[in-house]
């Protein structure tokens, strides 16, 4: 009896430790199949668009706002764990890299990331250009981001439903409170956008 004790006291705090883990993840193991094909190339491109991208806003965009990109490009990957905190209110800018402009750096608007139970979500609230989606885990110190871009006139749209407004980013965590999400090969204007959070 004693050692069924032991044994479902284990089986307890392993499933909590899993549960944990789950909640940590905030991904339902899902992504790949709410992914649309287009997203999954753009992704499979992110190295060499990234690499791209950079080497034309550091050539050709201004001094002050290179200095401005190399210090949002700056930091560790640090992980997201269970201890991290995202929901809440940020502050959050958009830097266009390479295309038809080497650099642009935008002004900062408002953020907010909420936790439903499912996972984190992401909305831009101010600015006429906005985002709206989900967070999954790609690796302990990476998330993937999808969601759809709307204009401040619009309701936010779903996922999926406009290719022309679907976008997705590898998410990172370069310090404590910041984070930044890069969306390789944007529909329209630029290589490489940037979108980065700071609280």
């Amino acid at each position: 009896m004693r050692g069924s004790f032991h044994m479902l006291t284990r089986y307890g705090v392993f499933a909590l430790v899993m549960m944990a883990a789950s909640i940590t993840a905030h991904a339902d193991g899902e992504i790949g199949k709410l992914m649309t094909a287009a997203d999954k190339q753009r992704l499979a491109a992110f190295d060499k668009t990234r690499a791209e991208a950079i080497a034309e806003a550091k050539k050709g965009g201004a001094p002050e706002d290179v200095a401005t990109l190399e210090k949002i490009l700056a930091g560790k990957d640090l992980s997201f764990s269970e201890s991290f905190d995202f929901t809440g209110n940020w502050r959050c800018r958009t830097v266009k890299l390479g295309g038809n402009l080497p650099l642009i750096v935008y002004g900062w608007f408002k953020c907010r990331v909420t936790d439903d139970g499912s996972g984190w979500k992401l909305e831009k609230l101010t600015g006429s250009q906005r985002t709206s989606g989900a967070f999954y885990t790609d690796s302990g110190t990476r998330l993937i981001y999808i969601g759809a871009a709307h204009y401040a006139d619009e309701k936010p749209k779903r996922y999926a439903s406009d290719p022309d407004r679907d976008e997705v980013a590898y998410v990172l965590r370069p310090d404590e409170n910041r984070v930044r999400l890069e969306f390789p090969l944007p529909k329209y204007e630029s290589k490489l956008d940037i979108i980065e959070l700071i609280r």
